[in-house]
């Protein structure tokens, strides 16, 4: 049953992997550190599905606006790797950020395994990082490399700017943060 899931998950996650991302259905909180999904993007992710059980690259082609991210994981042969990690973060471009990026950068892009690679390892922290550690975090990534979070409440950006629309997903290795850029690592 497992692999038969996992299967359909790559399956539809391929076609969608540079298409959108789903939202838990949480209220928004306007705390200072939101304890649960945040974020003016999180209702544009309305999925009833439950994802604190999928390892991270499953739980995210449960989302919708996250399948071009999923799919370009899937083509980067990263599933493995992100999966087999105990504790992620990933700040995970949704299906609008990669409208952003020309057609023809996202043509090399998705060409080069190496460098696709490089690019989503930017995204991704190997700790869990809560909405606390948001407001003046700097990380190093599975990349290599290091970004930076800022901002407070329910307001946050990555490398001062990609805007976590929807954060605080959970998946049963890691915490989702959708983002509305794709990021990337300095050169």
């Amino acid at each position: 049953m497992r692999t038969a899931k996992a299967t359909a998950a790559t399956v539809v996650a391929i076609p969608l992997a540079f298409g959108g991302l789903a939202s838990q259905s949480h209220a928004q909180d306007a705390s200072p550190s939101p304890s649960g999904t945040f974020g003016p993007g999180c209702s544009a992710l309305s999925q009833k599905a439950n994802t604190s059980k999928d390892k991270v690259v499953e739980a995210a082609a449960a989302y919708p606006q996250l399948s071009q991210l999923v799919s370009a994981a899937v083509r980067a042969r990263l599933s493995g790797t992100l999966d087999g990690k105990p504790h992620v973060t990933v700040f995970a471009p949704n299906n609008q950020a990669f409208q952003k990026v020309t057609a023809s950068q996202l043509d090399s892009l998705l060409s080069n395994q190496g460098q696709l690679k490089k690019v989503l390892t930017y995204h991704v922290v190997d700790k869990r990082i809560t909405p606390n550690e948001l407001s003046k975090g700097s990380f190093t990534t599975v990349e290599g490399s290091k970004l930076t979070t800022s901002g407070s409440g329910t307001d946050f950006k990555v490398n001062g700017k990609a805007k976590i629309v929807c954060g605080n997903i959970k998946a049963a290795n890691a915490t989702i943060y959708v983002i509305d850029t794709v990021l990337r690592p300095p050169s």
